[in-house]
């Protein structure tokens, strides 16, 4: 006789802080989980980019050679390289274990605001203030990137990239979805500048946050707009919007020092995180748990459920 499946467990939401990192960079200008959510870095206005272990607390590595602040990273696919963009218009591959340059990529012709790799770790597409996005090949030695995307009227803020799309941001008011394998570009009018996009887990559906202080989510392929979220202030930064693990709530930033959930099917306000007194810049959530890093001045807080046990720094670590 087989046993009934147990109920599934009612999605939590991370409230509970387990980790308060003082970064010691300046203002922290983004924070980015990893591939697989054991690590996270940091961007900072003093240039630097700092890789951390944000379930212990500890700090792994320091990455310098910006110009000026640092305002996107990524890690790739196998943990292996970095890539950050920063105000100083270039994009940088690092070498996580060694901490050097592997090359640095220039020509953007304003700040670069964000930056992503492909599936493969074989490009990196960064987005800036330019109106453009660009597309750099990591194995060759060219110094001009392999493609530019210029569609956008206004700088580009938010880019993100999934197995054959790239979707972007721009202060024009518009997401723009690049499907890679029938070579189409959609376009979504929202009307404000918008701030931060991206994909759902399930890839049916887009969020856009905007200056409005409104999210949108959109069916992907049709555009049609399938719900509204509001309650949080974001009418002046560029501040980042992400889903939750499961794709079962929508989470933003917001400039009056909290992060709010909405649930995402009916759109009610689930929770608002108190995180600090500042605004709230970028969060991030972890990939597969219900796990969130904040950043706010110049900390980053790592938050869990309220049934999560954090994992105890062993003396001498």
């Amino acid at each position: 006789m087989a046993f009934p499946e147990p109920k599934p467990k009612k999605p939590e939401l991370p409230k509970k802080l387990v980790q308060n990192l003082e970064c010691k960079q300046g203002a922290v200008r983004a924070v980015r989980f990893n591939v697989d959510g054991n690590y996270c870095l940091t961007c900072g206005s003093d240039k630097s980019l700092k890789l951390w272990n944000p379930h212990k607390g500890t700090l792994l590595k320091t990455y310098s050679g910006h110009g000026y602040e640092v305002l996107d990273a990524a890690g790739s696919f196998d943990n292996s390289q970095l890539c950050s963009c920063g105000a100083d218009k270039t994009v940088v591959l690092w070498d996580v274990a060694s901490g050097q340059v592997i090359r640095k990529f220039r020509g953007h012709a304003g700040k670069v605001n964000c930056v992503q790799f492909n599936e493969e770790a074989t490009v990196i597409l960064s987005g800036s203030i330019d109106s453009s996005v660009r597309c750099w090949d990591c194995r060759s030695r060219r110094p001009d990137p392999i493609q530019i995307l210029d569609e956008a009227k206004d700088g580009v803020s938010s880019l993100k990239v999934s197995d054959y799309e790239i979707l972007s941001g721009s202060v024009d008011g518009r997401v723009r979805r690049y499907d890679l394998r029938a070579g189409e570009l959609y376009s979504d009018y929202i009307g404000s500048p918008v701030t931060s996009v991206c994909f759902s887990k399930d890839g049916q559906c887009t969020l856009a946050a905007s200056l409005d202080s409104t999210l949108r989510l959109l069916d992907k392929d049709t555009g049609e707009l399938l719900g509204e979220y509001t309650g949080h202030k974001n009418t002046a930064y560029k501040l980042d919007c992400c889903l939750s693990e499961k794709d079962t709530h929508v989470a933003s930033c917001s400039e009056d020092g909290k992060v709010y959930f909405w649930d995402l099917v009916e759109g009610s306000l689930m929770l608002s995180l108190p995180v600090g007194r500042g605004v709230v810049q970028s969060l991030s959530f972890h990939p597969s748990e219900p796990g969130l890093l904040t950043a706010t001045e110049g900390h980053v807080q790592f938050w869990r459920e309220e049934s999560h046990m954090a994992e105890k720094q062993l003396p001498g670590c």
